[in-house]
């Protein structure tokens, strides 16, 4: 599991942003989103670099949680 602090995820059309750009990078995680802590969570056997990236392309940078 990897988590992730996203600060510019506050609602949820963020978080489906977020999830859409996560989804993108592996259509089999699980992403469960937060806008109210700001948090994401993220089940894949991916690496979190990789997650990480694309987040930062979407416009969501994300700090380690």
């Amino acid at each position: 599991m990897i988590n992730l602090t996203i600060p510019n995820m506050t609602c949820g059309g963020c978080a489906k942003s977020v999830t859409k750009a996560l989804l993108d990078i592996d259509a089999h995680a699980q992403i469960t989103t937060e806008p109210e802590t700001r948090t994401v969570k993220i089940y894949s056997n991916l690496e979190e670099s990789i997650f990480r990236t694309a987040l930062n392309t979407a416009g969501y940078p994300a700090d380690p949680a």
